[in-house]
Parts: structure tokens; C-alpha cells; sequence
């Protein structure tokens, strides 16, 4: 029943589709939300992830993830939305800002979510996919660095979200769909619980909002939004790029009350590293 009620009131940033207005300028800031267009190349990690929509005929995207292997990406758990789904249900692209770019979609052999996933406002909101081939690094497709330092130190330096979610709550993302990318704040996960317990008016006394495996970022009209789910948070750090996040939920979208919430990558290092050594 708690997890029934929370979800009227909270839900998740992703899973949304791009539909086709008319095309803006390039120089038109649009969002992940409050964002701008990203240069080709700077976030090499960043991909879609698709899935066969039959009515549409094409493969259409519905989150994002990081690349962190020439072989695997890790995205968030909601996106699968089936413990036992079929890899062959989803395509990944990678190694363009555009979405809908002529780049040819990766095959997924393989999709291994958290084993204690259940649903994302409980945590473990993590999942890897391995692909059928490794990817063929590029200035344009890169691995993101995976850090086992203090987020504490890792957050005091810029930290960026990007994705192709939609620009606010009811505007989606418009052609010529480019990677949109934004500056957030790391919130402390005690002062990010008390933002939720706030937001929702304390009607959930003695429910925990933010799990330890969660971080929070983001600040006013600046962050994730429907759409960017499964998409890198990462901070730069010692001169590189770190991911620090992986988008999982929130209150509305950038809404001034409360911040994004996402998987902490930290916590599933030993899970990410598990996996990949057992499935070489």
C-alpha cells in the first residue's frame, strides 16, 4: 500500500518517445531541462537505448545509458521493465548527438538486472546490458571512467546530466533531437530526504525516501527529466570524467522543490565488476 500511494506522487524520469514538430535552431537552448545542445564528442559514454515500437515501425527510444565497457553499458533496472525480457527486444545507439542519426543499432545479447530490484523508489535501480559485439572506440564512443573515490570530493567539481528526455513536463524534445546536456549540484542524501518528506507534505512519517544506494543532484529548473532514465550523472574529477550516477526518479521534473535522484554508481561497483568478470 506505502509504495502504491508514493507512486501517485512520485514517478519516473524516463521511458518516453520523441515525436517529430518542427525543426528549431541549433543554437536554441532546449533541454534535458534548463539544458543546451551538447558538442559531438563530449560525452563519448552517452547512448540510447531503443526498443521496437510495432504501430511506429521503427525502433524508438525510451531511455539512456553509459557505456563503461567497449562490451557493456549500465542503465537503470525500470528501463528493462521485465525481469526476463528478451534481448533482442532493444537496440542500442551510440556515437552520435542526434538520435535519430543514420548510426547503426547495436544488438544486446544479454541483460542483467540488479538482483535486488524490485521497483526504483526502493533502490538498486541498476542494470547492464552486454552487447552482441564490442563497440569500436572513437573520438565519439568512449567507456566512462568508473571511480571508487569519495563522491564528496568528486561532487565539489562540475558535474553534468545529459540526455534526450523531454524539455520540461509536458514538451518533449524537438527535431533535430541533439543531446542536450546540463550543469547540476550534488544534494546531500540527508537534506534530499528532508526535500521529500517536505514535497510530499509528511505523509509518509517513518517512510525513507533516499536509499544509501542513491544520490540526489539538481537545483532549480536544471535536470533530468522523462526520458533521460538510465543516463549518466558524472562529475570531473583529477582531470576525467567520472560517473558518479545513473538517472533513476524524481518529483516532477527539475521542479525548484526537489531534486533528481539517481542510482549511486558507487555503491554497485562490486556488482558491475562481478558481472562483467562473469560474463566475459
Amino acid at each position: 500500500m506505502m509504495l502504491s500511494l508514493l507512486c501517485l506522487s512520485l514517478f519516473f524520469v524516463g521511458c518516453s518517445t520523441a515525436e517529430t514538430p518542427a525543426p528549431v535552431p541549433e543554437d536554441v537552448l532546449v533541454g534535458i531541462v534548463g539544458g543546451h545542445n551538447a558538442p559531438q564528442g563530449k560525452w563519448p559514454w552517452q547512448v540510447s537505448l531503443r526498443m521496437y515500437i510495432y504501430y511506429m515501425a521503427s525502433w524508438v527510444h525510451i531511455c539512456g545509458g553509459s557505456v563503461i565497457h567497449p562490451q557493456w553499458v549500465l542503465t537503470a533496472a525500470h528501463c528493462i521493465h521485465e525481469r526476463n525480457a528478451d534481448p533482442s527486444s532493444f537496440r542500442i545507439h551510440a556515437g552520435d548527438v542526434y538520435l535519430y542519426g543514420s548510426k547503426e543499432l547495436l544488438k544486446v545479447s544479454q541483460i542483467i538486472i540488479h538482483q535486488d530490484y524490485v521497483h526504483g523508489i526502493l533502490g538498486s535501480d541498476v542494470a547492464l546490458l552486454r552487447l552482441e559485439k564490442p563497440l569500436d572506440c572513437s573520438t565519439n564512443i568512449k567507456p566512462v571512467k568508473l571511480t571508487s573515490g569519495s563522491l564528496e570530493d568528486t561532487s565539489r567539481q562540475p558535474c553534468w546530466v545529459t540526455g534526450w528526455g523531454r524539455v520540461d513536463v509536458y514538451d518533449r524534445l524537438p527535431p533535430p533531437y541533439r543531446l542536450q546536456q546540463v550543469r547540476v549540484k550534488i544534494v546531500d542524501n540527508a537534506l534530499c530526504e528532508q526535500i521529500y518528506h517536505n514535497t510530499t507534505r509528511h505523509r509518509y512519517q517513518g517512510h525513507r525516501f533516499i536509499q544509501d544506494d542513491m544520490l540526489c543532484a539538481g537545483s532549480e529548473g536544471r535536470g533530468a527529466c522523462f526520458g533521460d532514465s538510465g543516463g549518466p550523472l558524472v562529475c570531473r574529477a583529477a582531470g576525467s570524467w567520472n560517473l558518479v550516477g545513473v538517472v533513476s526518479w524524481g518529483y516532477r521534473c527539475a521542479w525548484t522543490k526537489a531534486p533528481g535522484v539517481y542510482a549511486r554508481v558507487q555503491s554497485f561497483l562490486p556488482w558491475i565488476t562481478r558481472q562483467m568478470k562473469m560474463f566475459p
